[in-house]
């Protein structure tokens, strides 16, 4: 996975009237989990914009007040009318312990199904993965090499050797379709 450094300072005070002043002054209200204890920390808007305006998944260490801190960013609450952060929950991970993750899907190759005139479906853009940090990809890839019209690929047909998908086993990740004109040309044959 790739790796985002982002700095911080701790938090002074905690609570609604503390939360509100550094929103007004372009700062999010942060907290770490997963440590020893629940850090509370602040951070600038526009840091947040590459992590989280993007399909990618990142490893985010943090520098809060010179300890630096290697995390997810598990949860985002955004403003009700707006799309600005008002605040944001991050995960330290362990190297030894697993971590569940969402990773993007990406498809490579090209589908004789497509190429004939069916239509090609991605049902499932994000995966949900459980692996060692050090172990997890940046995205899935899945080869539709294969495919043909009235095909698919469900997670159960994924193998991969350090993690593990955990979305449902009869879940349809891409299938190619037949378009309404290749059936409507095939019945008047």
């Amino acid at each position: 996975m790739k790796t985002v450094s982002m700095s911080g300072s701790l938090r002074e005070n905690v609570g609604k009237r503390d939360a509100k002043g550094l929103r007004y002054a372009g700062k999010v209200p942060c907290v770490l989990y997963g440590g020893e204890k629940q850090v509370h920390f602040e951070m600038n808007l526009d840091d947040f914009k590459p992590v989280i305006f993007t399909p990618e998944a990142f490893v985010i260490e943090i520098n809060i007040s010179g300890k630096v801190y290697k995390t997810l960013l598990k949860d985002v609450q955004y403003h009700p009318v707006g799309d600005q952060v008002i605040h944001a929950d991050f995960y330290e991970v362990k190297e030894d312990k697993p971590v569940v993750v969402s990773l993007p899907v990406k498809l490579k190759g090209s589908s004789p199904g497509v190429i004939r005139g069916g239509k090609l479906k991605l049902k499932l853009t994000r995966l949900d993965v459980k692996g060692l940090v050090a172990d997890l990809p940046e995205f899935i890839e899945i080869s539709i090499a294969k495919l043909n019209v009235g095909q698919s690929i469900k997670v159960k047909n994924l193998e991969f050797e350090k993690i593990k998908v955990l979305n449902n086993s009869n879940s349809v990740i891409v299938e190619v379709t037949s378009a309404r004109g290749v059936v409507l040309a095939a019945e008047e044959e």
